[in-house]
């Protein structure tokens, strides 16, 4: 985030916010812009789609409320995936693990939160942030 990568200006970060009933792993601040983000990392990948939740998160579904909150009170809102591999195609909500936390994925959405998602380059000794990787919200679980 300091390094200019998701916000062209300057920003001042501050780690592990409390808004409301939730603690944010990040806010960010500038003349321009107040945010909330909110990081989750994603290990599970299948047939080239990372996927999360790997199991059910009630927490992840009050973290996205909380985001979809924010967002009403005028801050800017952020879900960041940190896909902690290459090679995927795409990101999808894990429907079949926790449609609930799906469901509230679309919702968060449509209220204006920024779902971002990011591949890693994994190096022995490093991890770093590397390319977008598209997000798909669709559901075709049943």
């Amino acid at each position: 985030v300091k390094a200019g990568h998701l916000f062209p200006e300057k920003v001042q970060v501050t780690p592990e916010k409390t808004y409301g009933n939730s603690r944010f792993d990040l806010y960010v601040c500038s003349e321009k812009r107040k945010a909330f983000i909110e990081v989750k990392g994603v290990t599970l990948e299948s047939d080239n789609i990372a996927r999360f939740p790997d199991a059910p998160t009630e927490r992840g579904v009050k973290h996205l409320k909380e985001l979809i909150h924010c967002m009403q009170e005028g801050y800017e809102a952020y879900l960041l995936l940190v896909i902690q591999m290459k090679g995927v195609d795409r990101f999808e909500p894990n429907w079949g693990t926790h449609r609930e936390f799906g469901e509230t994925l679309q919702e968060a959405e449509r209220a204006g939160v920024h779902i971002l998602a990011y591949d890693c380059l994994v190096e022995p000794d490093r991890m770093e942030i590397h390319d977008p990787v598209p997000v798909c919200l669709a559901s075709d679980w049943k």
